[in-house]
């Protein structure tokens, strides 16, 4: 039983949902998202509160029920709240700058990494060594921070690299001398 799809969702102040058959638009201050779902689950609101019902019990009817409720509950935080991921960037050279809507990381290759903007998404530099991707999509902002880590990933000997805020790197001994 899927104990997630159970849960209800209640809609917060200035949020407005609108369902059209198995597709979901939730509205609210921070802007806008539309996403089609299955068409065996059925998406229904009463009084402020949103619920997700399946029609059987079968083990794709259970995987779906629980998340499509998750990625409608998402939709509600980002047009609400909005999400942010945060990046550090360590290593002696290495860092970000903003040139316009474009990102220009040094991360010890031989030229610059450019990063183009991307609808939906904002992107922060408050010093040369901290990245934060904002968005009201969970699933692009953690995307653009994932390709952002992408560019140089932590390195488990001196962990130089782009890591999110608060990653653990497992750190590893190096060579020995006789």
């Amino acid at each position: 039983m899927s104990r997630i799809g159970l849960k209800i969702l209640e809609i917060p102040e200035g949020v407005e949902i609108k369902v059209d058959g198995n597709t979901v638009t939730v509205k609210g201050p921070k802007g806008e998202l539309t996403r089609k779902f299955h068409e065996d689950i059925k998406v229904k609101i009463d009084n402020n509160v949103l619920t997700v019902e399946r029609p059987s019990d079968n083990k794709e009817h259970r995987a779906l029920h629980g998340t499509t409720r998750s990625l409608i509950g998402n939709m509600v935080e980002g047009v609400h709240k909005g999400f942010e991921k945060a990046l550090e960037i360590q290593g002696v050279g290495y860092r970000a700058q903003k040139q316009g809507d474009k990102i220009i990381i040094n991360a010890g290759y031989s030229h610059p990494v450019e990063l183009d903007h991307r609808d939906g998404i904002e992107i922060e530099v408050p010093t040369n060594t901290r990245v934060i991707v904002k968005g009201i999509d969970k699933e692009l902002v953690g995307a653009v921070a994932a390709n952002i880590r992408a560019i140089r990933p932590p390195e488990p000997y001196k962990g130089k690299g782009i890591r999110y805020e608060g990653e653990y790197v497992r750190r590893k001994e190096g060579k020995t001398a006789k």
